[in-house]
């Protein structure tokens, strides 16, 4: 256990020195203030829209659009934010086996007392701590601007952003399994193709339900089981969006295809074997 810390905090320090991770904090910064200043400009104009209908209740009508606007760019921006976190967690795990590799600088570690799968562990453990607070500046930021200018904070907030959370180390794990075996520039082509087959299956589930089509759905599910990552964040949506969106449907980025909780004890799963696979991967490699 000792040397897997040892590898985490060693993974965390090299990570934070990189460029891109830099890069990411200096553009998710840009991102915060641009989406803070489009969320003033639109919310405001959807409470002017409200307040201008003729309605009985002008005060509760002005209410529910402002609490439904606020929910709806808030998941817009969430949606941003997980989409960010899956190009960093897959951009900072598929150079760290295979570029040491091919740089040399993994025989100074494996030459030491150190079990590869030691390795591998504590490589997870340091770039899931750095994801985690990337994470939180990014979807923190994101909840707080809404908060400020509308007020408004979503049902079961935590529990959302856990599950962005854990799509994040799906696609890092897979960047990592991959890494072991393939040079960056195939683990990164092969993890982009997957999270693009999950995301055009996660659509086509999500109109399938809207059309009530069977076909369509299913053809969502085989794809949210050969990569569950679009199924952790429709479920995080699902539980952040307000019970009006989600009997009408009325948000392009809330949930009609609900995923279910035994989805989501499969990706559990799912990221354990992938873990495991990059273990074993690792150290059948000749180094």
């Amino acid at each position: 256990m000792k040397n897997i810390w040892i590898i985490t905090r060693m993974t965390f320090r090299e990570a934070i020195r990189r460029r891109i991770v830099a890069t990411g904090l200096v553009l998710g910064v840009c991102f915060l203030i641009m989406y803070s200043i489009g969320f003033h400009f639109i919310f405001s104009q959807v409470t002017k829209t409200a307040a201008a209908l003729p309605s009985p209740s002008p005060a509760a009508v002005t209410q529910v659009a402002n609490v439904e606007g606020a929910n709806t760019l808030m998941l817009v921006g969430l949606y941003a934010v997980a989409f960010l976190s899956i190009a960093m967690a897959a951009l900072l795990a598929a150079d760290t086996l295979s570029g040491e590799i091919s740089s040399g600088t993994i025989q100074t570690i494996v030459t030491k007392p150190i079990r590869r799968s030691e390795i591998v562990l504590g490589k997870w453990l340091g770039f899931a701590s750095l994801l985690g607070l990337y994470l939180l500046l990014m979807g923190g930021g994101t909840v707080l601007s809404v908060f400020i200018q509308a007020a408004y904070l979503p049902n079961h907030l935590w529990a959302g952003l856990g599950l962005i959370f854990f799509e994040a180390l799906i696609i890092m794990t897979i960047s990592m399994a991959c890494s072991s075996t393939l040079s960056a520039l195939a683990a990164g082509g092969i993890v982009f193709g997957l999270y693009g087959l999950a995301f055009i299956g996660g659509w086509i589930e999500q109109f399938g339900a809207i059309l009530h089509n069977q076909t369509a759905i299913k053809v969502g599910i085989v794809a949210s089981l050969i990569i569950p990552s679009e199924s952790l964040w429709r479920r995080a949506a699902f539980e952040m969006q307000t019970p009006l969106a989600g009997v009408l449907g009325m948000s392009p980025f809330g949930t009609v295809s609900v995923p279910s909780l035994l989805m989501i004890a499969y990706t559990v799963v799912y990221l354990l074997a992938t873990l495991i696979i990059a273990i074993r991967v690792f150290e059948k490699r000749d180094v």
